[in-house]
């Protein structure tokens, strides 16, 4: 009896121990893919920044900081590649058509674009994805939870320019200078009675009307360059009219300053606009001519002496006084030298004045002698 139940002790302790590793290992699967899943949807973006790695971030305290604001015309040679190709072919897709589906399918956000033309990237400022298609006119269908546009109606083709921010400054900590995009902000161009023309015309005609009418610009909003460059990095666009192989990711054409594009304002404290400032286009060309050049002389500041723009407003602000205190000095040594030399043209006057009056009544006044020779 006491070998029965040492056998039945000893069988169950056995199945213990062997199904004890199988509990285990399910539960650390289950644990595992939990995680996974959980990591997944907390970050999002994190398979397409280990894909697609991307420069370091702006640092948050440069020495040295100037950010403008450009506008990129799409319709120059120079910016063409963000515009081709205007409907997605295959994998290959323009800018906005990008930012147009990510915005959709909400894995980047999206900021509204205030009166003041700034960014502010505040979950207050948040822009609904929904809001904007109503906001523009562009039809879509709800389906559920999702938000369904067709490729026909992605208005690609009306997004004919882009505001960016630029930020050039210099890191003290790599010593380095850099030039990067901070803020991108698709702009909308439709004639200012489209939608007129549209009511009550032919196709033919409301083309000539709306060729003919003025071109207004509806800014649609601001994203923040961090959310958008993993997936920009993984999307090419074709750089070259002559070889149609030469291509790059749009990131790598932002990184490398390819595109071009004219200031239309800075970061200033008054937070005014070129144009508020500038009553001609003559004035507004240049202080563009003026902005950039001060950009490009700090650049090679830089590689020859480099040292902080305090310092350096510092010495021109004496270079200034000191040239100022050298053209007084030389207005005043010249009015100083100019009045003794009519100084001493009056004295020498005034002497030559006084020897000839002299002279001249010595001989008629005064008493004549004459000496007589007599002869013994």
């Amino acid at each position: 009896m006491k070998r029965i139940i040492f056998i039945l002790v000893a069988i169950s302790m056995a199945g213990t121990m062997v199904a004890q590793p199988q509990k285990s290992r399910v539960q650390n699967a289950r644990t595992t893919t939990a995680a996974k899943n959980t990591n997944t949807a907390a970050t999002g973006t994190s398979r397409a920044s280990l894909m697609f790695p991307t420069a370091v971030d702006v640092p948050e305290d440069p020495t040295w900081r100037r950010d403008i604001y450009r506008s990129i015309d799409l319709t120059k040679d120079e910016n063409a590649a963000l515009y081709y190709p205007v409907e997605p072919q295959g994998n290959s897709m323009n800018l906005f058509t990008l930012l147009f589906k990510l915005l959709n399918a909400g894995k980047i956000p999206a900021y509204e674009y205030q009166l003041d033309g700034l960014e502010h990237f505040d979950q207050s400022n948040r822009l609904h994805f929904k809001d904007m298609l109503d906001r523009q006119e562009i039809a879509y269908l709800v389906d559920g939870n999702s938000i369904k546009v067709d490729q026909a109606d992605i208005p690609s083709a009306d997004v004919l320019s882009y505001f960016v921010k630029e930020s050039s400054y210099y890191d003290q900590n790599t010593a380095t200078y850099h030039s990067r995009i901070v803020a991108l902000c698709p702009v909308m161009h439709r004639a200012a009675d489209e939608f007129a023309i549209r009511s009550y015309v032919s196709e033919d005609e409301e083309e000539e009307s709306v060729q003919n009418q003025n071109v207004q610009k509806f800014p649609l909003f601001w994203v923040k360059y961090d959310d958008v460059k993993t997936y920009l990095s993984g999307q090419d666009v074709m750089t070259s009219n002559l070889n149609n192989a030469a291509k790059m990711s749009i990131d790598d054409f932002f990184s490398t300053n390819h595109y071009k594009g004219d200031i239309y304002m800075t970061t200033n404290m008054q937070n005014k606009s070129l144009q508020q400032y500038c009553a001609t286009d003559s004035l507004l060309k240049k202080e563009q001519t003026r902005i950039e050049k001060q950009i490009s002389d700090f650049e090679e500041h830089i590689w020859t002496t480099p040292i902080d723009s305090v310092e350096q407003a510092r010495r021109d602000s004496i270079a200034a006084a000191s040239v100022k205190g050298k053209k007084a000095k030389a207005a005043t040594d010249k009015a100083s030298s100019s009045a003794a030399r009519s100084s001493r043209r009056a004295s020498a006057s005034s002497g030559k004045e006084k020897s000839g009056g002299s002279s001249g009544g010595g001989n008629s006044g005064a008493p004549r002698v004459s000496v007589r020779r007599q002869r013994h």
